[in-house]
């Protein structure tokens, strides 16, 4: 199972960008999805999830800017990015709870798509 992230860049603040994140290779069924991000010397942290059924979950930081979604088809997750500040910087990583073909879950992580946002 690999998450393959894209969609990182440089863009200014007040801008946007939009991470995709795609799910691939043999698995019976993907459950939460999510985007975290880092910062040299801090904690990965969350910045929005979601669940199969659509319900969403966001870090206090982003909500009103940033809009988490998914594809179930595709077994795709998106988060776009509005109104960006210098303080998004970060490396994004997705995240998934998937379910193998062994019917065990576990944790799968992308491998992280840098943000930089310009002030």
């Amino acid at each position: 199972v690999q998450l393959q992230a894209s969609g990182g860049g440089l863009v200014q603040a007040g801008g946007s960008l939009r991470l995709s994140c795609a799910a691939s290779g043999s698995f019976v069924s993907v459950a939460t999805m999510g985007w975290y991000r880092q910062t040299p010397g801090i904690q990965r942290e969350l910045v929005a999830s979601v669940l199969n059924g659509g319900r969403t979950n966001y870090a206090d930081s982003v909500k009103g800017r940033f809009a988490i979604s998914r594809d179930n088809a595709a077994d795709t997750v998106y988060l776009q990015m509005n109104s960006l500040k210098p303080e998004d910087t970060a490396v994004y990583f997705c995240k998934a709870y998937i379910r193998g073909t062994t019917m065990t879950w576990d944790y799968y992580w992308g491998q992280g798509t840098l943000v930089t946002v310009s002030s």
